[in-house]
């Protein structure tokens, strides 16, 4: 999995929109969050780890953003993620961020979502 987080427009404001790829670039899930912590990320995992049809990967691909690692070991320590390891490398992520532009694209034009609704 790859796993990045960037920044979207709702009601005219900005929330962080928390991203999982698979290795052939599919979505996986996406999750909506004020906050851009350790907390989040550790929603957004477990969300993942709940989701129908999804397996527990060998590894997850994250930038440098130090709350993924937090949320992480946590969730190892739960029991969770026993078999994966986490990558932590800003280029290697370069997949997820390119996926970006085409979500930032899309709402540009309608000067982001207009409700959460809408954007979920």
């Amino acid at each position: 999995w790859y796993l990045d987080e960037t920044y979207i427009k709702v009601k005219g404001k900005w929330l962080y929109l928390y991203r999982a790829i698979d290795s052939n670039k599919n979505t996986i899930d996406f999750y909506l969050s004020k906050t851009r912590n350790h907390k989040a990320a550790k929603l957004f995992l477990t969300k993942l780890l709940n989701k129908e049809n999804t397996y527990e990967p060998k590894s997850i691909t994250v930038d440098t953003n130090p709350s993924y690692s937090l949320a992480f070991t946590q969730l190892q320590k739960e029991g969770k993620f026993a078999n994966t390891t986490i990558r932590k490398n800003k280029y290697l992520n370069n997949i997820i961020e390119q996926d970006h532009r085409r979500v930032k694209w899309k709402t540009k034009d309608a000067m982001g979502y207009h409700s959460y609704k809408t954007a979920y």
